[in-house]
C-alpha cells in the first residue's frame, strides 16, 4: 500500500526530532527525514503519520 499523504501536507509537516524536511518511503510506508545528522524515520498507519520520536525508527536499524 502506498502513503497518500497531501503535498500540501508533506510541505508543512517537519522531523519532531530536528525540524528537518521529511520524505515519503512508499516502499517501508514511512516518512523519513531528510537531515543527514538525524535520518529518523516515522511510520505511516492507515494514512496517518506517526510523528512520535519513540515510535521512529534509526537510521542504522535495518
Amino acid at each position: 500500500m502506498a502513503v497518500e499523504l497531501a503535498p500540501e501536507l508533506l510541505e508543512i509537516l517537519a522531523c519532531p526530532n530536528c525540524h528537518g524536511a521529511l520524505a515519503v518511503d512508499h516502499e517501508r510506508e514511512e516518512l523519513v527525514c531528510l537531515a543527514a545528522d538525524c535520518g529518523l524515520a516515522y511510520p505511516v498507519r492507515q494514512g496517518i503519520p506517526v510523528l512520535l520520536i519513540d515510535e521512529a525508527r534509526r537510521p542504522d536499524a535495518g
